[in-house]
């Protein structure tokens, strides 16, 4: 491979790995296949929606020359958008909530981002950030984004996210699995991953089988009361109710997966496959391992390996 100009052209065309030992340890049958994403060059499958998100922003002219880019992020995003922005030369401004892990704060302050932290509601957790928790986090963006005149990348809402999915993930997880899938399963942040991926696998193969991951206690997507809106999976799962990217995107089925499930799935994955990952990453793992043991028992199902198990050291994820 010759030398990159950058290392925006490093994102993407992660490693597709079949997590054999994992499902022969469970006594299953079928396969997982799992998408290597925390090898991008800010850990996280955000890297790609960060790069579509100022990408399709500079086509269309919404985003100027040096115009400073401001983000709510629990971290994966920001430090994707800290990347771009420093090789493309807009200031970012990345606004994050308390309860999110703290080395996702240095290590976006370390990429070059002016990393605001909000506070947590008194009643809430340390490490499990609610949706009540993420609206605070979304006021001070607001407010930053007026004071500055900034560009809000707008994760949840703006195109370039899941078009960053639909265009390179899923036609990679196609092609490395030369088209042999038979499902996929997606842990629900900005909802971007799974409606570009399940988008570009179902044009390729109507057949497979696409399915939706949430926190068991605040599965709001599959229609269920909110039990237990804390958990510890960050990035997602903040019972927010209808996700934009979603809409007239095919679900097959819902999954939920507890907290406890997400955190001891993640710690075999690095037991037993040698991989490194977050808690989003456990919960598509738990949610895969599901599928096998009942509806596609003997099947293939394709995951994301969201972000580097090296975000989690503060928490309890590798007590």
């Amino acid at each position: 491979m010759p030398a990159l100009p950058s290392v925006i052209e490093a994102i993407g065309n992660t490693p597709l790995v079949r997590l054999d030992r994992l499902v022969r340890a469970k006594g299953l049958t079928g396969a997982i296949l799992a998408k290597l994403d925390y090898l991008n060059p800010g850990f996280s499958k955000k890297d790609r929606a960060a790069r579509g998100l100022i990408e399709e922003a500079e086509r269309t002219g919404q985003l100027v020359p040096g115009q400073t880019v401001v983000e709510l992020t629990s971290g994966n995003m920001g430090a994707g958008l800290a990347i771009v922005c420093a090789i493309l030369g807009y200031p970012f401004v990345a606004v994050m909530s308390k309860g999110n892990s703290p080395e996702r704060a240095r290590q976006m302050t370390a990429l070059g981002a002016d990393v605001v932290l909000v506070d947590q509601l008194p009643d809430s957790i340390p490490g499990e950030v609610s949706g009540a928790d993420l609206a605070l986090v979304e006021k001070a963006a607001q407010r930053i984004t007026a004071e500055r005149g900034a560009f809000r990348a707008d994760q949840f809402h703006r195109a370039g996210a899941w078009l960053a999915h639909y265009h390179t993930t899923g036609p990679e997880i196609w092609a490395q699995s030369d088209g042999a899938i038979d499902g996929f399963a997606d842990f629900a942040g900005t909802g971007g991953t799974y409606a570009g991926v399940t988008r570009a696998l179902k044009e390729r193969n109507a057949a497979i089988r696409c399915y939706l991951v949430e926190p068991r206690g605040a599965a709001v997507l599959a229609g269920e009361a909110v039990t237990q809106p804390n958990h510890p999976i960050q990035g997602g799962g903040y019972a927010i109710g209808a996700l934009d990217f979603l809409k007239e995107v095919p679900v097959d089925g819902y999954l939920t997966v507890s907290g406890e499930e997400a955190r001891n799935t993640a710690r075999a994955l690095a037991r037993t496959e040698g991989i490194f990952a977050g808690f989003s990453s456990g919960a598509n793992v738990a949610a895969a391992l599901q599928l096998l043991a009942g509806a596609m028992a003997g099947k293939t199902v394709a995951v994301l390996i969201c972000d580097s198990g090296l975000k989690y050291l503060s928490t309890d994820l590798w007590d």
